[in-house]
C-alpha cells in the first residue's frame, strides 16, 4: 500500500469480509497490514484485534529449499493434494531481498498455475524489499489473517537468504526443507542451523534418471541426521523422497506432516511452540519500535553522526557512544525523554 493509498473507514467492516471469506476483503486486509504509515497500522491493529479469536486453527507449514530444488512445483503439487483433502491453501512468503536480486517464486503466479486459479487456495507475494524483521512482521499479520478467512493450511515459503529461514521456522509449527538428489558435495554445503530447524527433511525430483540418487541422497541425509539432537524430544525428523513433476510421494508429505500434527498436538508440545513464538514475536516488536523511536530521537540524531565518526576513528569506544546516545534518550528517572 502506498502513501497514497485510502485507509479503510472502518476496519471493523473490513474485518467481517474477511471472516466471511471474501477474497477481496482478504486481499485488502494484507495490503492494509502491509502498509508502513503510522495511520495505516493504527487501522491495521484494530481489524487484527476483530480477526484473533478466529485464528488459530490451521496447521502452518515453513517451506525452503536450495536454489533450483523446485520449490514452486513442489508446493504447486502440494497444494493441489492437500486441496484435493478438502482443506484450503494460503501460500504466502517471506523475502526480505532486493527487487534487484530475484528469485521470488511468488512474483509470478504463472510459475503456479493450476494452484493459484484454485479457488480454495490464496497466493500472495511477499512485500519486495524492506528489512527482514519488517517483512516476517507482516508475514505473520497476513497468516492471521488468512486463518480468519478459513485457510486451515498455511504455507510460509522463504525466498531470501541469510536469517529468513530461522524468521520462517519461528512463525509455523512444522518446517519442510528441501533438498536435491546426490549428497556429496550438496550435503557439505547445507548449512547445520537450517538442518536443524527442520522438522522434516524432503528430497525432491526422486523420478527418472534421478531416482537411484534420489535414494542414495535420502539415506545420507538421514544418517546426517542422526549426528543432530532433534529439535523436539517426540518427533525425529524423518527423510522422504518425492517428485513434484510426476506427482509422487506427495501424499506421503501430507501424510506425515498430519502426522507430526497429530503426535506434536497430543504431547502438548504444538501448543507450547506457538506460546514461544507468541511471546518471542512479542519481544520482537518492542525491540523494533524501541529502536525506530531511539533513531528518530531529536537529541539522539543531533548527536549521532558525531559518536560514529568518533567510534570510526578509534576516538570512542562503542561501549561509551552507546551510553552517550542511551543518555541522550532517556532523562535521569529512566523516563523516556
Amino acid at each position: 500500500m502506498n502513501s497514497s493509498s485510502p485507509v479503510p473507514a472502518d476496519p471493523h467492516h473490513l474485518a467481517r469480509a474477511v471472516l466471511a471469506g471474501q477474497r477481496r476483503g482478504l486481499a485488502r486486509a494484507i495490503t492494509l497490514i502491509e502498509s508502513t504509515r503510522a495511520d495505516h497500522r493504527a487501522t491495521a491493529e484494530a481489524l487484527l484485534e476483530d480477526l484473533l479469536p478466529h485464528t488459530g486453527n490451521s496447521i502452518r507449514i515453513g517451506i525452503s529449499g536450495v536454489p533450483g530444488v523446485g520449490k514452486s512445483s513442489f508446493i504447486e503439487a502440494f497444494g493441489t493434494h492437500v486441496i484435493a483433502q478438502g482443506h484450503r491453501v494460503a501460500v504466502l512468503a517471506v523475502d526480505p531481498s532486493s527487487p534487484r536480486s530475484g528469485g521470488s517464486i511468488l512474483g509470478d503466479k504463472t510459475r503456479m498455475e493450476e494452484l493459484s486459479r484454485d479457488e480454495r487456495a490464496f497466493i500472495r507475494p511477499s512485500p519486495s524489499g524492506g528489512t527482514l524483521g519488517g517483512v516476517a512482521r507482516r508475514t505473520r499479520e497476513a497468516l492471521l489473517a488468512c486463518e480468519a478467512a478459513g485457510f486451515d493450511v498455511i504455507i510460509v515459503e522463504t525466498v531470501g537468504v541469510g536469517q529468513s529461514e530461522t524468521a520462517v521456522a519461528d512463525m509455523v509449527d512444522i518446517f519442510l526443507l528441501l533438498l536435491v538428489p546426490g549428497a556429496g558435495d550438496e550435503l557439505q554445503g547445507i548449512k547445520k542451523g537450517i538442518v536443524e530447524i527442520a522438522d522434516l527433511v524432503i528430497v525432491n525430483k526422486a523420478d527418472g534418471d534421478l531416482a537411484a540418487a534420489a535414494e542414495r541422497a535420502a539415506r545420507d541425509y538421514q544418517n546426517a541426521l542422526h549426528l543432530l539432537r532433534p529439535a523436539s524430544p517426540h518427533w525425529s525428523p524423518p527423510v522422504l523422497r518425492c517428485s513434484a513433476l510426476a506427482g509422487t510421494g506427495i501424499d506421503q508429505v501430507w501424510a506425515t506432516v498430519s502426522r507430526f500434527r497429530q503426535v506434536m498436538g497430543e504431547a502438548g508440545a504444538l501448543a507450547a511452540r506457538r506460546t514461544r513464538q507468541a511471546q518471542a514475536w512479542m519481544w520482537n516488536e518492542v525491540a523494533e519500535n524501541l529502536m525506530l523511536r531511539f533513531r528518530g530521537h531529536a537529541g539522539v540524531t543531533a548527536l549521532l553522526a558525531e559518536v560514529e565518526t568518533k567510534v570510526a576513528a578509534g576516538a570512542m569506544t562503542p561501549t561509551a557512544a552507546a551510553q552517550i546516545l542511551l543518555h541522550s534518550f532517556l532523562d535521569r528517572d529512566g523516563r523516556k525523554a
